[in-house]
């Protein structure tokens, strides 16, 4: 089995499968540090990055912000004075799907190098 970060993100449509409660139960123990929300009905990846100021949180949104637009996915990210806050879920389908779970991944190992 690949692991989530050598993957990419396929094109979704409104008819996209969601991942299944058998996925998810395989997929969160990847990205162990990532919370799985609701908000509004829709389930959502969540996960807080604390770091020393605004100018390092903005630059690890930018850092992500390319990320996502390589992929095509992108999530929302609340940029705070020594925070990031970084959500994934799929807009068009309304639900989680594979996609999330590769962006998080990703988004971990932007983390993982942040620190190094």
């Amino acid at each position: 089995m690949d692991t989530l970060t050598s993957q990419k993100c396929v094109a979704c449509r409104r008819d996209s499968p969601s991942v299944t409660s058998e996925e998810v139960s395989l997929l969160m123990p990847q990205i162990p540090e990532w919370s799985l929300v609701e908000e509004g009905q829709i389930p959502r990846l969540t996960r807080h990055y604390r770091v020393k100021n605004f100018q390092e949180a903005l630059d690890l949104t930018t850092r992500i912000g390319a990320l996502a637009e390589g992929e095509g996915h992108h999530p929302r990210l609340v940029t705070e004075f020594g925070s990031l806050v970084v959500t994934w879920w799929t807009h068009k389908i309304r639900n989680l799907h594979k996609n999330d779970f590769i962006m998080a991944a990703k988004t971990d190992v932007i983390w993982t190098n942040w620190l190094d």
